[in-house]
């Protein structure tokens, strides 16, 4: 039985679908920016048809994007790097933490409300259903992820020092250009179900341009291009 399409009962064309969630997910865009870039391209819609496009695809484009990665994740059992950012949400503050494995891969994204052993115990039990248990596990000096490691039985494995996490404390920047552009979260259901799409998409674009050669980055470029243009497709 052929599975039905999600683009089945919209009017709009799913290449115009598919190139809204980029550009609002991908850059650090508003809703009324991306609505003027559409325009500029002869494509009248409303900022509300982008918000409601991205809530209802957006999703859906992540999870593809996801299995067609999934066989090339297993090199990210070698090194993990886990790290945390505040995020407020109505002016409350919570903790947005991140594994990223030895290439700058986003493995898990997860947000807490607090900073203590129990929420690190959960999310690196997550990220580790998910992934497998890494070699290795960078970390910052914060104790609560030194306790959730004992306990989970793989403490030998952490490492600390002042700039080994870089890797993960970079990760962080293109959700903080985003979070300016959205000015802040109110709910933290939506939270997290932004910064779950938005590390999809940085990892399926992401192409290392200053490890690589121009040309190189030209061809990854263009093929990332050109897969995203097929999401949902079949």
């Amino acid at each position: 039985m052929t599975k039905r399409s999600p683009f089945k009962y919209f009017k709009t064309s799913p290449e115009i679908i598919r190139l809204e969630v980029m550009l609002y997910v991908r850059f650090p865009l508003s809703l009324r920016n991306v609505e003027d870039l559409l325009h500029e391209r002869g494509i009248d819609v409303s900022h509300e048809t982008v918000q409601f496009w991205w809530n209802r695809f957006g999703p859906l484009f992540a999870s593809e994007v996801r299995k067609r990665r999934i066989e090339g994740l297993k090199a990210s059992r070698r090194q993990w790097h886990l790290d945390e950012v505040f995020v407020k949400i109505s002016g409350e503050r919570h903790y947005l933490r991140r594994a990223v494995d030895h290439e700058g891969e986003v493995l898990e994204s997860y947000v807490t409300k607090t900073r203590d052993k129990k929420a690190a115990l959960k999310f690196l039990r997550k990220a580790m259903r998910k992934h497998g248990r890494p070699e290795v596990i960078v970390t910052d000096r914060l104790r609560s992820y030194g306790a959730a490691l004992k306990e989970i039985g793989t403490m030998a494995r952490q490492a600390t020092g002042r700039w080994l996490n870089n890797r993960a404390e970079n990760s962080h920047l293109p959700f903080r250009q985003r979070e300016r552009a959205m000015q802040l979260f109110r709910r933290l259901r939506s939270l997290q179900m932004f910064v779950s799409i938005h590390a999809s998409v940085t990892n399926h674009f992401n192409s290392e341009r200053s490890l690589t050669s121009r040309s190189n980055f030209k061809l990854n470029r263009t093929a990332a291009l050109a897969e995203w243009r097929q999401l949902l497709a079949g």
